[in-house]
């Protein structure tokens, strides 16, 4: 059986249409939806609420505290499934739903442990487009080279890959980063991305960016390497300043020693020291993060919905 996880914020104007491509899905393979509310503020978790208990497929509702983040969400969802297949669909279909099928045909061969989907081509704005492809390329070249270029949209596993991701309860870490480290055998299947047709991408560019920083402070030491070679070029530049400043000072073209050279080496080393102690900070911060052991999210309620006509179709 498969676990479709859905996660939900700010998509109450998408409901329709999702709640029937699910019912869809349902007449193509044995599955049960999670529909997880990530604290949306709209009246997602109201409408699922009254809508759920006449639908033709299993479901069930969980409904999270506050917003904690999609990953959370989505960690959320796999966690209440209890499918032999577990994959995620994004509340306005851009993934398309066959996609998903295609996952768990490929997953039923029994040849995969994980199926992740990577866009074809990228509609996104040009700001967006720069950002995905700069941040992607010193990822996979610094951080997990395994990831496809473009990184993953959705993906679709089986059981054992969804208990060893859950065993693994870091917090701010990349739940995609985390899928590739924990190995098993993976195919990538490129698809095109539909457009939106209802509501608005809460995917900001401040969370893509705390996304960027969360994701190459858990996955590699580069930052921290990038201040070794940083304070050796600037070691080596303050030592040859050093050497002209003394010989211009010996030979007498410098009578009076000025403030510039001195105020540039202060801002020099001060921006750099700044800058270093950023680093180690946000290390730090994750490091105690990590330490105190709270939960990634907190489920206000849950419930779960039969199905008023649950059918499993004949396999050709």
């Amino acid at each position: 059986m498969l676990s479709l996880v859905v996660p939900l914020y700010k998509s109450e104007a998408n409901l329709p249409d999702l709640l029937k491509a699910v019912a869809w899905m349902n007449t193509q393979t044995r599955m049960e939806a999670v529909f997880v509310v990530d604290g949306s503020p709209d009246r997602c978790a109201e409408i699922l609420r009254r809508e759920l208990p006449g639908q033709p497929f299993e479901s069930r509702l969980v409904e999270l505290s506050r917003n904690f983040g999609a990953f959370s969400a989505i960690t959320a969802g796999m966690a209440e499934g209890t499918g032999d297949y577990f994959a995620l669909l994004a509340a306005d279909l851009q993934e398309p739903p066959e996609l998903i099928l295609k996952f768990v045909k490929r997953l039923e061969s029994g040849d995969l442990d994980v199926v992740v989907g990577q866009r074809s081509a990228r509609n996104d704005p040009f700001t967006s487009r720069v950002f995905s492809s700069v941040f992607w390329y010193f990822f996979r070249k610094f951080a997990v080279a395994q990831i496809p270029p473009g990184g993953v949209d959705t993906f679709g596993c089986t059981r054992q890959v969804r208990d060893s991701l859950l065993a693994l309860p870091e917090v701010d870490s990349s739940l995609v980063s985390l899928l590739f480290w924990v190995g098993y055998r993976r195919e990538t299947v490129a698809f095109e991305r539909r457009q939106r047709t209802a509501g608005k991408s809460a995917w900001s560019m401040k969370k893509k960016i705390d996304y960027a920083i969360n994701s190459f402070f858990n996955f590699t030491d580069l930052p921290v390497r990038l201040l070794i070679y940083g304070g050796a070029v600037a070691a080596a530049i303050s030592f040859g300043v050093g050497l002209f400043l003394i010989g211009a000072r010996l030979s007498g073209l410098i009578q009076v020693p000025g403030y510039t050279a001195l105020a540039l080496l202060i801002s020099f080393y001060g921006g750099l020291t700044m800058f270093a102690l950023g680093v180690v900070g946000q290390y730090i911060w994750l490091a105690l993060q990590n330490a105190r052991r709270r939960p990634n999210y907190i489920v206000r309620a849950a419930m779960r919905f039969a199905g008023s006509a649950v059918r499993t179709p004949a396999r050709d």
